[in-house]
């Protein structure tokens, strides 16, 4: 049975066809859902990587996300990978933007930073944050 994201990232592209193609490709996530509005724009897309996902669609749609985000910067956004080297070769060889190469962190962890085709700043890592137990949605 599929496990369910509690928490997804939610980013706007002027281009999210793009934007898919190269999280796809370059960074190794897996294309889910992808639905498109009456004039072919993408309204919106679900992509996985591991248990976790983003969710992303078009600016200028009209919708009430795209006009409360109308404005809105850039955006980062960390996950989790097992190996970051290989990962960094990858998006490398794709002609990702890498922003700063894989380097070993003072707590342990390793991890580099891309930025995409429209600015988002992604940061791979092999670091994983313990969600405590509490209360569940």
């Amino acid at each position: 049975m599929a496990q369910s994201a509690s928490i997804c990232p939610s980013l706007l592209y002027a281009d999210a066809r793009a934007a898919i193609k190269q999280l796809t490709e370059g960074f190794g996530f897996t294309s889910g859902a992808v639905y498109e509005d009456a004039s072919g724009l993408v309204a919106h897309a679900e992509l996985t990587y591991g248990n976790g996902m983003v969710m992303l669609g078009s600016k200028m749609t009209g919708g009430d996300f795209d006009t409360l985000m109308a404005g809105a910067g850039p955006t980062g956004v960390f996950v989790h990978v097992d190996d970051v080297d290989a990962h960094h070769d990858r998006a490398s060889a794709y002609g990702v933007d890498i922003v700063a190469p894989p380097s070993d962190k003072e707590y342990g962890a390793r991890d580099y930073l891309a930025r995409d085709l429209e600015g988002n700043v992604w940061s791979f890592g092999n670091y994983i944050p313990e969600v405590p137990d509490g209360p569940k949605g």
